[in-house]
């Protein structure tokens, strides 16, 4: 009767829903999570192969930003009553990642400045839209219905933009002027009156795709020239008459940083604990700061001796203007970043166990983009959309980017650093919320900047020059400690930061200068490098000193990543594990070795 019984309870098992438990509770949540991003972010869906955002580009209403904050902290309470200590390892890091995700925007969304600061001297919502022509999928009849959907949901967007933007006007919360200027003329760079020199005209400057027949080719055509003749220049218009008539007069002047405005002091102090993932306050990054830039202006005069200049100075001044380090042909400089690009290519697996499959290329900033930028940046590609990574340079004004930087630059931008990290995520076997949803600028760039360093390893730096070039790149995140918290912080000027750049690292002043502006508009992204980098090299040597010997530089790495971008908190937790893991497996090795030696060194018979 008992074994009956319970044939008969297994068998209501079988049929009747279980009462669910906390790691149901969780996995549900999360997709609810996953398909709340998806829905709200069109292309995002786009880039994972998903067509519900087909013709969108996204709600940019103050409402629904609003709306999106309160969503996501519904979801933060519903995440705080799961008992997180009845997860598994893998759900327990899940949890981390998300609830911080998520409760990032929850927190941001206290503060006014996070609805209204919709740009930097950079761009903002209208350069995203600008790289839509080769970040879309452009393969079937969907796809161009798609696209051309979204250059005609183009003008509400960017009305959108400006009536919140008009808002700052309002509130005292626009950028500075000092790092703006300049930005009209660039934003009238977006107008393009001759259709067939518009990028957003190049899907259809080329043959017609088999998969399209020559009437619905020919339809979509009248559609886009349409959406970009009169929407899409329309809007750019739009937004170049707000700019100039009500914004630009209405900047910012006197001190530059955050703290000037209205609430800024607690706003700066939300945006440290957001891009660091840490609970350091800016006069604690001041001061680890002014630390790092002593330790490294020492290295620099070291390397400046071996070169045989009497001070680190002397040998600045000579990195800065001897012809020899600059190139003076765009093409040229591209190939030459592009040739060195291969070179690193092949460390790789001599670094890392997992590679992506996600291939990357060197290509130019586009030149609307291009004056008063950075040296280069990254832009991520994806599988789904058939577009490879990208390690942007920007080729104008050469005099300004000796080839003595590009090494570091490119393991930082490209391999072992952005596109290596970034690419890898989307590839991991986590949860599509973790491997595209998910972005963490401390472990990000701490890593890019950690990446820097692995250049050592392969024997980059082999001049005096190329290490001043690693060093000044160091020394560049150290400072950018000091000057971010000095800007918004501690009331500094423009000119102070300068200064204080040009004083300690070897950067072109053009480059200084675009750094600056980039830093007083971006406030706080700018600490995210030093502070991810530090904590990535602390945790290694941790592995070193525990391993010794044992110690597996390419299971290290893959270790770090294996999680995709986390905050740093959840990183060190991961690490740990990860070393008493290796401490086990190694102990377990050695008794087994213990045992076959002891087996073979009895006497036979």
């Amino acid at each position: 009767m008992r074994h009956m019984l319970t044939g008969i309870a297994l068998c209501a098992a079988s049929i009747m829903p279980a009462w669910a438990g906390p790691v149901e509770d969780y996995e549900a949540l999360r997709e609810e999570v996953w398909e709340w991003r998806l829905d709200n972010n069109p292309t995002l869906a786009t880039s994972i192969g998903d067509r519900r955002g087909d013709g969108k580009l996204g709600d940019w209403s103050v409402e629904a930003h609003a709306r999106s904050i309160e969503e996501a902290r519904a979801f933060v309470e519903r995440l705080d009553a799961i008992d997180g200590n009845a997860l598994p390892q893998d759900l327990q890091v899940d949890l981390g990642v998300i609830r911080r995700s998520l409760s990032d925007a929850v927190e941001a969304g206290e503060h006014q400045h996070d609805y209204y600061i919709l740009f930097t001297n950079r761009g903002g919502w209208f350069s995203g839209f600008n790289s839509l022509p080769y970040r879309s999928p452009l393969f079937t009849l969907a796809d161009y219905e798609s696209y051309v959907g979204r250059l005609e949901a183009y003008p509400e967007a960017n009305a959108h933009g400006i009536e919140r933007s008009r808002k700052a006007v309002e509130l005292g919360i626009t950028q500075p002027c000092e790092p703006m200027e300049g930005f009209g003329d660039r934003l009238y760079s977006y107008l393009v009156e001759d259709l067939e020199q518009s990028p957003f005209w190049q899907p259809f400057a080329g043959e017609r795709p088999a998969a399209i027949s020559e009437a619905e080719w020919e339809r979509l055509s009248e559609r886009a020239v349409k959406a970009i003749g009169f929407g899409v220049n329309g809007a750019f218009r739009d937004f170049l008459a707000f700019y100039r008539d009500e914004y630009e007069p209405n900047c910012r002047s006197g001190t530059p940083g955050i703290l000037a405005t209205p609430g800024g002091a607690a706003y700066y102090a939300h945006r440290v604990k957001s891009f660091t993932t840490t609970e350091m306050t800016p006069d604690e990054i001041h001061d680890l700061g002014l630390s790092e830039v002593a330790r490294i202006r020492a290295e620099m005069e070291e390397v400046a001796a071996s070169a045989g200049f009497e001070t680190r100075e002397a040998f600045i001044e000579h990195l800065r203007t001897d012809p020899q380090y600059y190139m003076t042909d765009a093409q040229e400089y591209l190939e030459y970043t592009q040739a060195l690009a291969k070179h690193i290519d092949g460390f790789m697996p001599k670094l890392f166990g997992k590679l992506p499959r996600q291939p990357y290329t060197v290509q130019p900033i586009p030149a609307a983009n291009a004056p008063g930028n950075t040296t280069a940046y990254y832009e991520p590609g994806s599988l789904e959309t058939g577009q490879a990574g990208i390690y942007r340079l920007n080729t104008t004004e050469l005099d300004q980017r000796p080839l003595w930087e590009l090494p570091a630059l490119g393991v930082h931008e490209a391999v072992p650093g952005h596109h290596l990290q970034i690419a890898l995520q989307q590839e991991l076997d986590i949860h599509p919320l973790r491997a595209n949803g998910t972005f963490f600028t401390a472990f990000v760039e701490g890593w890019g900047l950690y990446s820097e360093r692995l250049g050592i390893e392969m024997g980059l730096y082999d001049t005096p020059a190329k290490e001043m070039g690693r060093l000044s790149y160091e020394m560049w995140r150290a400072t950018r400690l000091v000057v971010d918290t000095g800007l918004h912080a501690k009331g500094w000027s423009k000119q102070q930061a300068v200064d204080y750049m040009l004083d300690n690292t070897a950067l072109s002043p053009a480059n200084i200068d675009a750094e600056v502006n980039r830093y007083m508009t971006w406030p706080g992204q700018a600490l995210a490098y030093k502070i991810g980098e530090l904590k990535i090299r602390e945790l290694r040597q941790r592995a070193e000193d525990a391993l010794g010997a044992d110690f597996d530089l390419r299971a290290f790495h893959d270790a770090v990543l294996e999680n995709g971008a986390v905050p740093l908190n959840v990183l060190e937790a991961h690490v740990d594990r990860w070393i008493e893991k290796e401490l086990i497996r190694i102990l377990g090795a050695a008794v087994v070795s213990a045992e076959e030696e002891a087996i073979l060194s009895e006497p036979a018979g």
